[in-house]
């Protein structure tokens, strides 16, 4: 065992013991599927703040982007633009008014939030069964953890799988959103120190006597290698080839923001309706710090040229090469935190939708199953638990054989579910009146298979942009259709009672 070997070991049991301390006393406020799924509605803004931003800059900020940047160079760069203000302006739109609207209808998740306000269980159903998509992304994250355990503490790539997924499991297992949340805002804040760690690092590695003549060095050594990678728009970039491309990225970031089932709990999950800006303000600033990882490709490719095989790891190896044993390390053990930060949200708000969405909204509701209240709850906390067992399971079965870019599995999830919700949820926020629940239900489904066309059918190359033109088509038909569909009396009155 090297030093470097040895600094991650001592790290990752630091971390493993401080989040399984924190996921003990999540459980011990876990005393119902509320506490489990949204921290009973009682979290403060600072503490969201944080446990959203951790949430949203998933692994993939730390691998998979600047493994773009790696492959593609400065065009790349576009999608700081797209994460720092399409994030930020979906997060707006939505989250005040959803938070409102909650404080009636109680919902527990973005499936059953849709579900109360349209009052349709086919959309429930329906949103719930988008948000399986979501186990490529979970997938996603353990490759991330198993490639770093790989690569840098000698284990196997299936041994570094299996030794991630248990971690997540398990304190997401005995502590739901209250560990989330705790865990979130440890991880986090060592993600911003790292950030800032990799933006400066290549400025002093690189340095030539100014800020100026450092970048302008690195991109003459970029351009020497392939011209492309210094260009505005990169033509062999599947992302970022064209403006369109970039409009497409802003519009599926800020509708991931929207409407991402574990951003949605985070919102869910706040006590005061009027620190949603103080929330915000703390997302906002964190993002920026933690983004700028996307240059450590770049220095990276500046570096090492194309020596790289796998460009996930570029940053890997950039700060194993250029980082002290001691700091190297920590930047590891930030990734493995940005792994856990957004698959731990992952698993409530997937397993809240087996056990609060379907079970107790569904079946209880509808006397499918008959049960009192007392034992009813005591049902879903079981479901949502041995939910996260299955869901850990399957996403572990999915990449035995990993993918050769993450982040693809990553868009192809959020794509899928924001083209079939995006609609629904944003004129719930600024429709007028009510229409009929087939409404929300047919932009539901036509925008999912838009998405299917586009990018299936290979009509558009990149799934950010396919999953933008499908969720702008899935808008337009909610409200082209709730000028047409109204809503009948019968389902106002029901809806009335249910609410």
């Amino acid at each position: 065992m090297n030093v470097l070997e040895l600094y991650i070991w001592i790290g990752m049991t630091i971390i493993v013991l401080i989040m399984i301390l924190l996921g003990y006393l999540g459980g011990r406020g876990t005393k119902n599927i509320d506490d489990f799924a949204i921290g009973g509605g009682q979290l403060g803004p600072v503490l969201l703040g944080l446990g959203f931003a951790a949430t949203y800059l998933s692994a993939a900020v730390f691998l998979g982007y600047p493994g773009w940047s790696y492959e593609w160079g400065y065009a790349n760069l576009w999608l700081m633009l797209a994460i720092f203000g399409g994030g930020p302006i979906g997060a707006l739109l939505v989250a005040k008014r959803v938070r409102k609207i909650n404080t009636k209808q109680k919902s527990l998740s973005l499936p059953d939030w849709l579900g109360d306000y349209y009052n349709s269980d086919i959309l429930r159903v329906g949103t719930a069964l988008l948000l399986l998509f979501n186990i490529f992304y979970i997938a996603a994250q353990f490759v991330a953890g198993a490639r770093v355990f790989e690569f840098t503490m000698g284990l196997s790539y299936n041994a570094g799988l299996i030794l991630i997924a248990a971690i997540v499991i398990i304190y997401v297992y005995v502590g739901g959103t209250l560990a989330d949340i705790y865990t979130d805002a440890v991880q986090i804040i060592i993600m911003t120190v790292a950030g800032l760690l990799i933006f400066v690092s290549g400025i002093v590695h690189f340095w030539e006597g100014s800020i100026t003549n450092t970048f302008a060095s690195i991109t003459d050594n970029l351009a020497a290698q392939n011209p492309n990678l210094v260009t505005v728009f990169n033509p062999e970039s599947p992302y970022f080839d064209s403006i369109s491309a970039v409009i497409g990225a802003i519009i599926i970031q800020a509708a991931f923001a929207a409407t991402a089932p574990q951003l949605f709990n985070k919102i869910l999950g706040l006590k005061n309706e009027k620190d949603i800006g103080k929330m915000l303000l703390v997302y906002v600033v964190i993002m920026f710090c933690c983004v700028v990882t996307l240059f450590g490709g770049i220095y990276s490719r500046a570096a090492f040229g194309e020596n790289i095989a796998v460009s996930d790891m570029a940053l890997i190896e950039y700060i194993i090469q250029f980082f002290p044993a001691i700091i190297a390390a920590f930047m590891l053990i930030v990734i493995l935190a940005a792994a856990l930060s957004t698959t731990d949200g992952l698993f409530v708000s997937m397993s809240t939708v087996f056990a609060n969405d379907i079970f107790l909204k569904v079946f209880v509701r509808r006397n499918i199953i008959k049960v009192n209240d007392k034992k009813a709850q005591k049902i879903a906390l079981r479901i949502s638990r041995l939910a996260v067992l299955a869901i850990g399971i399957v996403s572990y079965l999915i990449v035995l054989n990993p993918p050769k870019y993450m982040g693809d599995l990553l868009w192809i999830s959020v794509s899928g579910i924001a083209a079939g919700t995006v609609g629904p949820v944003l004129y719930a926020i600024f429709g007028k009146k009510k229409p009929s629940p087939r409404a929300a239900e047919l932009s539901m489904i036509i925008g999912l298979a838009s998405y299917f066309i586009l990018y299936f059918g290979k009509i558009e190359k990149s799934t950010m942009a396919a999953g933008a033109w499908a969720t702008l088509i899935g808008i337009a038909v909610m409200f082209i259709l709730a000028k047409i569909m109204k809503q009948p009396q019968s389902e106002i009155s029901s809806q009335k009672d249910a609410i």
